[in-house]
């Protein structure tokens, strides 16, 4: 074993990459505290003197909380696809932006009818900029490839699209801030169905607390935005890579949405 020697610049570098890309902002000490045994200190007295003027605090980089009014009204702004990623682009409301690398917008035909939503970019998403591009996209690919789709006959996106810090889920006020843009960018593409992936966006888009185990495989009309849909939950590929015998309920979700396409006359490539 290598005896502990200072780190180099280019060492201490991907010590902080690594410390970003797994969520960590805060500097701890080395040796554990112990809060509870710790006294308060005891109040300085001090002489009177003449107070000083008042400075007013320092402003924190990016903004504390976001208004969803404004989201809303931005959202709604948008008369296309471009516009509203442009909109988002320059949107400085949320503060998933301020820690991910880029917008991930969406990936896919946005001419398709058929849509699939998933919660949050990743990291390897967070690197490209579209959704679904690590491995867990690479099943999703095969996935779709089983029922005679792929990435030119689907349009993809996620609830939020900045990669929360750590891959956590996106607070309830992220969402909220971030919600109106999702629900335009249906509105634009008006997809004739949705298929979302994994409990988090199931729970988003059907406005429910039920797991996904409990709801998954079954077709809802559901409202998002102003746009009604038929949407079908399943299983998150990701999921599928930790539990491969889940594959076997995902597979039965994809032939409802196959057979659910063969109803509607949407067989062909959009």
């Amino acid at each position: 074993m290598s005896q502990d020697r200072p780190l180099n610049n280019a060492e201490m570098l991907s010590v902080l990459d690594w410390y970003r890309a797994a969520g960590v902002d805060t500097a701890m000490g080395e040796d554990p505290v112990d809060r509870f045994a710790q006294k308060p200190p005891a109040p300085a007295i001090m002489p009177p003197r003449a107070a000083a003027p008042q400075t007013p605090p320092p402003v924190a980089a990016g903004p504390v909380g976001g208004d969803p009014s404004e989201a809303r009204q931005l959202a709604a702004a948008a008369g296309s696809l471009d516009e509203l990623r442009n909109i988002l682009n320059d949107y400085n409301g949320c503060g998933l932006k301020f820690r991910a690398t880029q917008l991930v917008f969406a990936d896919g035909n946005p001419q398709a009818k058929i849509m699939l939503i998933g919660e949050a970019p990743g990291a390897e998403e967070d690197r490209q900029g579209k959704p679904f591009v690590g491995r867990s996209g690479q099943l999703l690919d095969r996935m779709l490839a089983a029922i005679g789709l792929d990435r030119s006959s689907v349009y993809i996106v996620n609830t939020v699209p900045w990669r929360p810090p750590g891959n956590r889920t996106p607070t309830p006020e992220e969402l909220e801030l971030c919600l109106p843009f999702l629900h335009r960018q249906v509105e634009l593409v008006a997809p004739k169905l949705v298929m979302t992936l994994g409990g988090p966006a199931m729970q988003t888009i059907f406005k429910t607390t039920n797991g996904i185990i409990k709801m998954r495989g079954k077709w809802q009309n559901v409202a998002i935005g102003a746009h009604e849909v038929d949407a079908l939950p399943t299983l998150h590929p990701a999921y599928l890579l930790r539990n491969p015998p889940a594959k076997q309920q995902a597979w039965k979700d994809l032939l409802s949405l196959r057979m659910k396409m063969n109803s509607l006359g949407l067989v062909e490539k959009a």
